[in-house]
């Protein structure tokens, strides 16, 4: 599955003059008052370009190895492999995906913990030769089935909130690496550096500080065991906030600096994933159903309201926790959509309104409460940040309706720019069609229309 297809296998609507995302969101929900009124996302991939700019200015020293189980979608690859990034991989199908745009073995890290013995030998026979590994059941795995393996040590980090606790335990300990790495070392397997594991949500700079100290550690004993250990990968974590990457780039690289000088020759790298593709993906969704409950009395939904009674609305939207919003299941917080609506007042009240997906499971609450003025059926929302863990289709949703699809767009100037940094439409993304896009224009919607 090498190599790129010699015709383009998606289009990508190329925006010209002040054409923008809610112009194209808007143009969509119209035409799609004619149809099914299914949910749709639109991916801006002006905005992968501009995080990665973001990425090179703050994090320079650290080369970004795209974590793709947070967003596959080939256009997303595409893109960030045009603009240099690596990528790491958690299963086969993923490693497949990324290996048929043409990335080099040297560039993909299999990041899977616990991995099939075939996937493992799948890896070993397309020379994709750094695995990450915390225990020494999946290190004689290894040693069985890919002696050429050369390994990245995942280690723990310890949480300094006790909140974070939970979300901090993956990877071996500190006091446990040695043992590993004789292990390793009587097994004949290589140790080539250290994987740092940290929160998504960490805001606290001592944790990065304490990472890149053990991992200080863990590079003194494998070079005393024997090991010539020269890449150090600091994990995922990066929300894509501003403020986090100043804290990053104040503290870590500072750190990084003191116990990895480039005089010694260690690789820095890091596993941004929704850095990267949260805010480029926006998702429409359509109310289909709705309840009126009393604020008091929400479990007697069918009572009638008296006169003096504030409503409280639950709405159902055809999308729920088992479909696009499926990282809701991972307990991350989805953020209260904005409305579409045509002649909505400014003025409108709003009242108390929770949003539920279309399959009637008590799990399936996307967003427990928000402020909204009245919707109907029909009625659209529109969720922002929506590219991370969210495309896709469950195998336990209860509807029939296909993945929504996506539409790729990118503005003329954002493609100039990407142009500019080498990246052009004839080498580096021979999968791109770049259709311009017409406002209202119904070939548009067949030329853009890519299932997720």
């Amino acid at each position: 599955m090498k190599g790129i297809a010699d015709e383009p296998q998606y289009s990508v609507g190329l925006l010209e003059g002040d054409t923008g995302l809610c112009d194209v969101i808007d143009s969509h929900i119209d035409e799609q008052t004619l149809s099914e009124k299914n949910a749709f996302f639109v991916a801006d991939l002006g905005v992968i370009m501009r995080q990665h700019v973001r990425w090179r200015t703050h994090m320079a020293q650290i080369r970004p190895y795209y974590a793709v189980r947070c967003n596959s979608s080939p256009a997303v690859i595409e893109v960030l492999a045009a603009l240099g990034s690596g990528f790491t991989c958690s299963n086969k199908s993923e490693l497949e995906l990324v290996q048929s745009h043409g990335i080099p073995p040297e560039d993909i890290i299999y990041s899977g913990v616990c991995k099939q013995v075939s996937q493992i030998k799948y890896a070993a026979k397309n020379g994709i030769d750094l695995l990450v590994c915390d225990n020494e059941a999946e290190l004689r795995k290894i040693s069985r089935c890919h002696p050429n393996a050369k390994l990245l040590l995942q280690v723990s980090t310890e949480a300094s909130n006790p909140g974070e606790e939970m979300s901090m335990t993956f990877g071996c300990s500190l006091k446990d690496c040695r043992h590993l790495l004789e292990s390793a070392k009587e097994l004949g397997v290589q140790v080539v550096g250290v994987r740092c594991h940290i929160s998504s949500s960490c805001e606290d700079d001592q944790v990065y500080v304490h990472a890149v100290s053990d991992a200080r550690c863990i590079f003194d004993m494998g070079e005393e065991i024997g090991f010539n250990m020269n890449i150090l990968d600091i994990g995922g974590g990066f929300s894509g906030s501003e403020t986090q990457l100043e804290l990053i780039n104040n503290t870590v690289i500072s750190v990084v600096d003191m116990y990895f000088p480039s005089s010694c020759g260690v690789s820095i790298i890091a596993e941004p994933g929704s850095f990267f593709v949260s805010s480029a993906f926006t998702l429409a969704v359509n109310i289909i159903s709705k309840e009126v409950v009393a604020r008091d009395r929400k479990d007697q939904q069918h009572d009638e309201l008296s006169p003096n009674e504030e409503p409280e609305f639950q709405y159902y939207m055809n999308e729920g926790v088992y479909g696009s919003f499926s990282s809701k299941l991972s307990e991350t917080l989805i953020s209260p959509p904005s409305v579409h609506k045509q002649n909505m007042s400014l003025e409108a009240p709003v009242f108390s309104s929770s949003l539920w997906g279309p399959s009637g499971d008590d799990l399936d609450q996307v967003v427990e409460h928000c402020l909204l003025p009245e919707l109907n059926i029909g009625d659209w929302l529109v969720f922002k940040h929506a590219g991370a863990y969210n495309l896709g289709q469950s195998p336990f949703t209860s509807t029939d309706l296909p993945p929504p699809h996506v539409y790729y767009i990118l503005s003329s100037r954002d493609w100039f720019e990407m142009q500019d940094t080498g990246v052009t439409h004839e080498t580096t993304l021979k999968s791109f069609s770049l259709v311009p896009y017409f406002l209202n224009s119904y070939q548009t919607e067949a030329a853009l229309s890519v299932p997720a």
